[in-house]
Protein backbone atom coordinates (compact mmCIF):
# COMPACT_ATOMS: atom_id res chain seq x y z
CA UNK A 1 0.00 0.00 0.00
CA UNK A 2 1.00 3.28 -0.96
CA UNK A 3 1.92 5.98 2.18
CA UNK A 4 0.81 9.82 1.78
CA UNK A 5 2.21 12.60 3.74
CA UNK A 6 0.80 16.00 2.90
CA UNK A 7 2.57 19.64 3.34
CA UNK A 8 2.38 22.72 2.89
CA UNK A 9 -0.67 24.27 4.63
CA UNK A 10 -0.32 27.32 6.97
CA UNK A 11 -2.30 30.79 7.27
CA UNK A 12 -2.50 32.79 4.59
CA UNK A 13 -5.30 35.81 4.00
CA UNK A 14 -8.17 36.18 1.44
CA UNK A 15 -7.38 36.14 -1.76
CA UNK A 16 -3.61 34.81 -1.43
CA UNK A 17 -2.17 31.31 -2.62
CA UNK A 18 -1.16 28.09 -1.41
CA UNK A 19 0.52 25.29 -2.74
CA UNK A 20 -0.42 21.47 -1.23
CA UNK A 21 1.66 18.90 -1.85
CA UNK A 22 1.40 15.18 -1.40
CA UNK A 23 4.77 13.06 -1.93
CA UNK A 24 4.08 9.27 -2.04
CA UNK A 25 6.14 6.42 -0.60
CA UNK A 26 6.05 2.76 -0.83
CA UNK A 27 4.78 2.33 -4.52
CA UNK A 28 5.02 4.29 -6.72
CA UNK A 29 1.65 6.56 -7.65
CA UNK A 30 1.74 5.34 -11.88
CA UNK A 31 -0.92 3.48 -11.07
CA UNK A 32 -3.28 5.49 -8.77
CA UNK A 33 -5.76 7.80 -9.02
CA UNK A 34 -4.95 10.51 -6.86
CA UNK A 35 -7.91 13.31 -4.87
CA UNK A 36 -7.98 16.03 -2.33
CA UNK A 37 -10.25 16.26 -0.14
CA UNK A 38 -10.56 18.32 2.71
CA UNK A 39 -12.39 18.40 6.04
CA UNK A 40 -13.61 20.63 8.77
CA UNK A 41 -14.94 19.66 12.84
CA UNK A 42 -18.35 18.09 12.56
CA UNK A 43 -18.62 17.53 8.67
CA UNK A 44 -17.91 15.07 6.34
CA UNK A 45 -14.87 14.84 4.28
CA UNK A 46 -15.54 16.34 0.93
CA UNK A 47 -13.93 16.15 -2.62
CA UNK A 48 -11.88 19.19 -3.69
CA UNK A 49 -9.92 17.75 -6.96
CA UNK A 50 -8.67 14.49 -8.28
CA UNK A 51 -6.61 13.07 -11.39
CA UNK A 52 -6.81 10.00 -12.77
CA UNK A 53 -3.86 7.54 -13.53
CA UNK A 54 -3.29 8.33 -16.98
CA UNK A 55 -3.10 12.18 -16.14
CA UNK A 56 -5.78 13.81 -18.21
CA UNK A 57 -7.65 16.60 -16.93
CA UNK A 58 -8.63 16.88 -13.64
CA UNK A 59 -11.86 17.30 -12.05
CA UNK A 60 -12.97 19.70 -9.61
CA UNK A 61 -15.60 20.84 -6.98
CA UNK A 62 -17.69 23.58 -8.71
CA UNK A 63 -16.46 25.40 -5.24
CA UNK A 64 -13.09 25.49 -6.24
CA UNK A 65 -12.86 25.40 -10.06
CA UNK A 66 -11.29 27.96 -11.61
CA UNK A 67 -9.27 28.71 -8.14
CA UNK A 68 -7.44 25.24 -7.96
CA UNK A 69 -5.19 23.19 -9.72
CA UNK A 70 -4.08 20.08 -9.41
CA UNK A 71 -1.24 18.28 -11.38
CA UNK A 72 0.99 15.00 -10.38
CA UNK A 73 4.57 14.47 -11.51
CA UNK A 74 5.02 10.46 -11.20
CA UNK A 75 9.07 10.80 -11.48
CA UNK A 76 8.87 12.22 -8.32
CA UNK A 77 6.20 10.29 -6.56
CA UNK A 78 4.14 13.23 -5.44
CA UNK A 79 0.71 15.73 -6.47
CA UNK A 80 -0.12 18.83 -6.18
CA UNK A 81 -2.64 21.51 -5.29
CA UNK A 82 -2.30 24.99 -6.05
CA UNK A 83 -4.75 27.31 -4.50
CA UNK A 84 -5.28 30.34 -6.04
CA UNK A 85 -7.35 33.36 -4.96
CA UNK A 86 -8.52 31.23 -1.81
CA UNK A 87 -11.25 32.51 0.57
CA UNK A 88 -12.31 31.52 4.42
CA UNK A 89 -14.72 29.52 3.25
CA UNK A 90 -11.49 27.04 2.06
CA UNK A 91 -10.66 26.95 5.67
CA UNK A 92 -10.08 22.85 6.60
CA UNK A 93 -7.59 20.42 6.81
CA UNK A 94 -6.97 18.43 3.44
CA UNK A 95 -6.32 15.14 2.74
CA UNK A 96 -4.44 13.44 -0.18
CA UNK A 97 -5.39 10.21 -0.68
CA UNK A 98 -4.85 6.91 -3.87
CA UNK A 99 -6.77 4.85 -5.55
CA UNK A 100 -7.33 1.52 -7.50
CA UNK A 101 -10.42 2.25 -8.18
CA UNK A 102 -10.89 3.03 -11.64
CA UNK A 103 -14.64 2.51 -12.40
CA UNK A 104 -16.20 5.78 -13.66
CA UNK A 105 -16.64 8.50 -10.64
CA UNK A 106 -15.05 6.65 -8.54
CA UNK A 107 -12.43 9.48 -7.86
CA UNK A 108 -15.23 11.24 -5.99
CA UNK A 109 -16.04 8.93 -3.63
CA UNK A 110 -14.16 8.88 -0.17
CA UNK A 111 -14.54 5.09 -0.24
CA UNK A 112 -12.68 4.42 -3.49
CA UNK A 113 -9.77 5.56 -1.96
CA UNK A 114 -7.31 3.37 -0.15
CA UNK A 115 -4.64 5.12 1.32
CA UNK A 116 -5.16 8.73 2.86
CA UNK A 117 -2.31 10.88 4.18
CA UNK A 118 -2.30 12.30 7.67
CA UNK A 119 -3.34 16.00 6.82
CA UNK A 120 -2.57 19.72 6.11
CA UNK A 121 -4.18 22.18 8.23
CA UNK A 122 -4.91 25.36 5.63
CA UNK A 123 -6.30 28.42 7.29
CA UNK A 124 -7.58 31.24 5.02
CA UNK A 125 -8.02 34.74 7.28
CA UNK A 126 -10.21 37.43 6.34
Amino acid sequence: QVQLVESGGGLVQAGGSLRLSCAASGRTIESYGMGWFRQVPGNEREFVAAISWIGDSPYYADSVKGRFTMSRDNALNTVYLQMNSVTPEDTAVYFCGASRDYSIGSYFRRNAYESWGQGTQVTVSS
